[in-house]
């Protein structure tokens, strides 16, 4: 079997995997980072997202061994020195979220999203969310939560 080595969330790590291993399952079945999650192994729902090299991608349609030598990104790495991320904690105050189970997905493209444009439009929230799928709140206090972590980072 391959050995895959990457940068996850600062960390490097060295692990043995099939080649058929999905980057989701190397996050979560072999390094116990069980923030992202698997919703529809099809790249549909989005609730798998993490950053390859600070870009966004959905870790299910991705094998592990193409992140090899990246450095990733997960939920569980955005926080800093106990402080949530502007978007983790903007997603907190705003109720950006209901079951939670899309939510990392979420904070992740919005994160994502901030990197590229500081100042996005709420067409412009909604649009990059797209490829994310929420069943319980409806996006409306993830699009303003989203908006408020702008204006909370562009200042």
């Amino acid at each position: 079997m391959p050995t895959v080595t990457m940068t996850v969330n600062g960390q490097q790590v060295s692990r043995e995997v099939e080649g058929r291993t999905l980057l989701v399952q190397f996050l979560r079945e072999h390094l116990n980072l069980t923030g992202t999650h698997v919703g529809c192994d099809t790249s549909q729902c989005g609730a798998c997202v993490v950053h390859v090299d600070g870009k966004s991608v959905k870790s299910c349609t991705m094998l592990a061994a193409s992140a090899n030598g990246a450095k990733v990104t997960t939920i569980e790495g955005l926080a800093r020195n106990g402080e949530l991320h502007p978007v983790q904690a903007a997603f907190k105050e705003h109720h950006g979220l209901q079951c939670g189970f899309c939510t990392p997905g979420m904070v992740m493209s919005a994160v994502d999203l901030l990197q590229k444009n500081k100042n996005p439009s709420e067409h412009e929230i909604r649009e990059w969310l797209e490829g994310n799928i929420c069943r319980c709140t409806g996006y409306h206090n993830i699009v303003k939560a989203i908006d408020h972590a702008a204006k909370q980072m562009g200042s």
